[in-house]
């Protein structure tokens, strides 16, 4: 790839593993600095220094408002500025509403939409202030089309997309572009709850993608011209019918 994103220091949430690190990865790639931000020290660590130089891990624990905070601090600390915040990490829950465990939409609930404002939060007025900048999200086409198995999981993404499209609103006249990449189902841990004849079912007839395929997706949106914006991008598997 070429060096599109050449002098840019970009971060990404949860870039410990998934759609996360293949993001930083395609980034580092382009010629940014990366700050890989993740609860995951050890793992972090060891990932940076396995892609070089401009990987920096930046370790928060998303869940944690105190924790959160020390994040837009570290990063311009490693790095001095910030183009690119890609407010990735999430988690998943499906299935029957009336056999669900309210405690664990409550802990997606908080990472896919608290802390995921919250980060954004962070880094807006410093991108503000700038004068430029580019937030993106990972959501899901389930913010888009409600998808019957998994309805906690998406009425989370349809906050997500209403934060996106508000937001996006606000922040444009400041040179701030906010988009979102909706992806359907991905091989990533997220679907580790997925029932087994499930995950084999759609294994074998070609309804999951790989994780890189959203980077690259990523990329697209990122590398537009500076007077273009990509509010939405869904990316489905070819079989998925949505």
């Amino acid at each position: 790839m070429a060096q599109e994103l050449e002098g840019k220091v970009a971060a990404v949430t949860g870039a410990a593993s998934g759609i996360g690190l293949e993001c930083a990865r395609s980034m580092l790639a382009a010629g940014a600095r990366v700050a890989l931000v993740d609860r995951a020290g050890d793992k972090l660590r060891q990932l940076c220094g396995e892609l070089g130089p401009g990987a920096i891990p930046v370790v928060v624990d998303l869940l944690d408002p105190a924790s959160v905070a020390t994040m837009m601090p570290q990063i311009l600390a490693a790095a001095g500025r910030l183009d690119i915040f890609h407010a990735n990490a999430g988690a998943y829950v499906g299935g029957p509403v009336v056999d669900g465990d309210p405690d664990a939409w409550d802990r997606m609930l908080n990472l896919n939409i608290n802390a995921a404002f919250r980060t954004v939060h962070a880094v807006l007025p410093h991108m503000v202030e700038r004068g430029s900048g580019d937030v993106l999200f990972t959501s899901s086409v389930a913010g888009v089309v409600p998808v019957v198995w998994e309805p906690i999981y998406t009425a989370s993404k349809f906050a997500v997309q209403a934060f996106v499209h508000t937001v996006r609103r606000q922040v444009a006249p400041n040179g701030v572009r906010v988009g979102a990449v909706c992806p359907g189902p991905v091989v990533t841990a997220l679907l580790d709850d997925w029932p087994k004849a499930k995950m084999e079912e759609a294994l074998a007839n070609g309804s999951l993608m790989q994780p890189k395929e959203v980077a690259d997706a990523v990329m697209f949106m990122l590398t537009r011209p500076k007077g273009v914006m990509i509010r939405d991008l869904v990316i489905l598997p070819v079989s998925v019918d949505l």
